[in-house]
């Protein structure tokens, strides 16, 4: 079992909690291992269709834990390649995550939400890359996916000043999907991650992968994956399913083949 993770499955949803309340769920290579192999888990289980990672109420994750980084040098992070080997498995998950914020979400904590495919935020979430004001910068993606969500100029500003990024704004600024009172959040975001599981997996999963493609390749080279992808769903089950269930009115029955 982890020891700084709670897992739990909510039918076909995964639930992963980081559970650090006394470091407000500040992240580490041991936290980072934890929750890629609990996304590698679900990743490779049949019966879940979507993850969901949330914090407490007062942290999604604070940021990376500084006071173990503080008296390290660059060798060691060369060395250890920080961050590459244990932090980027989230990568490699086929399956959509979502991420589940309340409370601060700051350096890390953003990048690790960031690194997620939707972000549902609380009313209390606080989103940031404060990592200039400690005289470094992120190193987990708050420099690349950050500009491919909120644009290159409230990237830079919020990254150069160290600005703290209330719920309300990050939604405005297309970084969350979309906000809802910290009560509701976990009930919300497994609502979501539900309904996205109840659908065919193999299409789901090539959305994902659709979606991801078009911040990596031209808009001509993304349209013709796209396209392949869409003919591709002809050859399932599902698809067949799917578009049967429409014709004679009644709801699809999809076997995820």
């Amino acid at each position: 079992m982890p020891e700084h993770l709670l897992l739990e499955t909510r039918e076909r949803v995964g639930l992963i909690r980081i559970n650090r309340p006394q470091r407000m769920n500040a992240l580490n290579n041991d936290v980072a291992r934890e929750i890629c192999d609990a996304l590698f888990a679900f990743d490779a289980d049949p019966a879940i269709g979507c993850m969901v990672i949330t914090g407490n109420e007062k942290a999604f994750a604070a940021g990376a834990d500084i006071g173990a980084m503080a008296e390290w040098d660059y060798a060691k992070v060369y060395g250890d390649d920080y961050i590459t080997a244990e932090w980027e498995g989230i990568r490699r998950v086929r399956k959509p995550v979502i991420a589940a914020v309340a409370g601060y979400a700051l350096g890390g904590g953003c990048e690790l939400a960031m690194a997620c495919d939707i972000i549902v935020a609380a009313d209390s979430a606080r989103f940031g890359q404060p990592e200039i004001t400690i005289g470094t910068m992120p190193g987990f993606g708050g420099t690349q996916r950050l500009p491919r969500a909120v644009g290159k100029a409230k990237a830079m500003e919020w990254c150069l000043t160290g600005r703290m990024i209330g719920a309300d704004e990050a939604e405005r600024a297309g970084l969350v999907a979309r906000v809802v009172p910290a009560a509701d959040l976990e009930r919300e975001a497994i609502a979501t991650a539900a309904k996205i599981a109840s659908f065919s997996l193999p299409v789901v999963m090539k959305i994902k992968e659709a979606i991801n493609r078009a911040f990596e390749s031209s808009l001509t080279d993304g349209l013709a994956f796209e396209r392949r992808e869409f003919h591709s769903t002809f050859a399932l089950d599902d698809r067949k399913e799917g578009m049967r269930a429409f014709v004679e009115k009644r709801m699809p029955q999809f076997r995820n083949r």
